[in-house]
């Protein structure tokens, strides 16, 4: 876990939940209202406490190893800066949290990185969304939809991008 100044009681228990894959721990965190701001879409946020603990959850069971490797910040912001395992890629992930004056997270924004990471995370994410709202036909839609957008991203940071390494 990464350094925190001991004011940031509400960070320092979010990085603590996340790095145990305790939903309901890092829910405690948020407050009631919380934003998260997907990486993954721009057409919704998902709002309110509840909301963004079955995110979690389901986070929880799609991204292996993670950890948060630092932390930066003052006042109302943070940014954390964490590492996974989506299917066997690894992710690289940074947070910006936005604090309520009570020091709960009142916002997070999450940037992944690289490509392929990102498009593993959306094959595995958005159908254990749809199947944790018991949607399977959706699950298995988004399944089929999503594949093809990874196998893309995936070969083509294996064999075209290192095209364009640079050389020296």
């Amino acid at each position: 876990m990464p350094d925190l100044d001991s004011t940031d009681d509400a960070v320092s228990r979010w990085c603590r939940a996340g790095g145990t894959g305790d939903a309901a721990a890092a829910a405690a965190c948020l407050t009631a209202d919380v934003v998260l701001v997907s990486p993954l879409t721009d057409q919704f946020r998902f709002t309110g406490r509840e909301q963004v603990r079955a995110v979690l959850e389901a986070v929880f069971e799609v991204v292996d190893d993670f950890a948060f490797e630092s932390a930066v910040g003052e006042g109302a912001s943070r940014s954390l800066r964490c590492r996974g395992r989506v299917g066997g890629q690894v992710l690289e992930e940074v947070q910006l949290l936005r604090l309520d004056d009570t020091g709960l997270i009142a916002e997070i924004t999450l940037f992944c990185r690289p490509l392929p990471a990102l498009t593993a995370l959306m094959q595995a994410l958005g159908p254990e969304l749809a199947r944790r709202q018991g949607r399977s036909g959706l699950a298995a839609f988004l399944a089929a939809a999503t594949r093809p957008l990874h196998a893309m991203t995936s070969q083509g940071d294996r064999r075209i991008v290192p095209l364009a390494a640079p050389r020296g």
